[in-house]
């Protein structure tokens, strides 16, 4: 007959209690569903989720383990300003590209890491004054070619701030 260790029932606690933090780690980004539109650059169209409040912009991508190639997040900030955005909890490496308000692109971060080091994460700046942004897969900028400058497209439906939020 099998006897249980002494041992297990410290285990199976620490086990538990392990699960329960990641499942609350992802319970505290929890958002209402983003709205979905499309954007394009240099030419390819990209189905994007919309993330313009400040919960959906701190969620971002987190949490997820596959991007398909033709999709990606936009985030709309209210006002042009240096930005860093950083991989906190997030599984797939991206491509961070920033634009400013005329939706031309300011800088791009290539190839930006998965990172699980949760606050220790590093983060990825804007090289100037940026209010969109867009992440897509890694290699995405590379297999597009683009330059600082580049003029992003988006849907008709897409926000975009009013003159008088620019700072």
């Amino acid at each position: 007959m099998l006897r249980p260790s002494r041992h297990l029932a410290p285990f199976l606690l620490l086990l538990l209690a392990s699960l329960a933090w990641a499942q609350d780690a992802r319970d505290a980004y929890a958002i209402t569903p983003m709205s979905t539109s499309w954007v394009e650059l240099h030419g390819h169209r990209y189905a994007v989720e919309i993330a313009q409040t400040n919960p959906q912009r701190a969620r971002g991508l987190m949490f997820r383990d596959h991007l398909a190639d033709n999709r990606g997040m936009l985030f709309i900030h209210d006002v042009q300003e240096p930005l860093a955005y950083w991989m906190k909890n997030t599984l797939i490496a991206l491509d961070i590209f920033y634009f400013d308000s005329n939706r031309r692109l300011v800088s791009v971060s290539k190839r930006t890491p998965p990172c699980t080091l949760g606050d220790d994460c590093p983060p990825y700046r804007s090289d100037g004054p940026a209010q969109y942004v867009l992440e897509l897969n890694a290699g995405a900028a590379d297999r597009l070619h683009v330059k600082k400058g580049d003029r992003l497209t988006f849907a008709p439906d897409i926000p975009t701030a009013s003159p008088s939020q620019q700072p």
